[in-house]
């Protein structure tokens, strides 16, 4: 698929069918990730890749948000391995992760996979559940799946504000 196109099409999936994603896809998706570039090179993400009953079952309890995906990915960095800005105010995780996670989505978009973006979960309960390492925070949570019949796009999907009120040129 064209990239314009798979920007244009890809949205947050809210209803999932029962159907399988096959691996060489979730590779292909994790690939995009592995991929995708960080401060320094550190590649300090960390993905967990859900899909037994059991992992699935710890993310619905910190979630309502699955949807029904047959398939999820954990996406979190090692706080250990960032990069600290100059000034020292920030550091690069949250930022290195997120890109991952964005290459993902348009990776399972490019793949025919739909996909949701998920924060609304409390990161540390999921870690402490999941018995993740202290040197790892979690960023989000990346449902992955086919829609099921019916679903499409939020209402608002295509509703974006023109570039004059987000861009400044200078």
């Amino acid at each position: 698929m064209e990239f314009k196109e798979v920007v244009k099409n890809r949205y947050s999936c809210k209803k999932y069918s029962d159907r399988k994603v096959p691996e060489d896809k979730i590779r292909a998706i994790l690939e995009a990730g592995r991929l995708a570039p960080t401060a320094q090179n550190r590649q300090e993400q960390r993905i967990y890749v859900l899909q037994s009953e059991e992992a699935l079952a710890q993310m619905d309890a910190v979630t309502p948000c699955r949807y029904g995906a047959p398939v999820a990915l954990v996406v979190a960095f090692d706080k250990n391995n960032v990069f600290t800005y100059p000034g020292d105010k920030r550091d690069s995780g949250i930022e290195d992760a997120a890109i991952v996670a964005t290459h993902m989505i348009l990776a399972a978009a490019d793949e025919g996979v739909d996909s949701c973006w998920i924060n609304f979960f409390d990161p540390d309960k999921l870690a402490q559940i999941m018995g993740l390492p202290e040197n790892e925070e979690i960023l989000m949570l990346l449902d992955l799946g086919y829609a099921a019949e019916g679903a499409g796009p939020l209402p608002n999907h295509g509703s974006r504000k023109p570039l004059e009120e987000t861009v400044t040129w200078c």
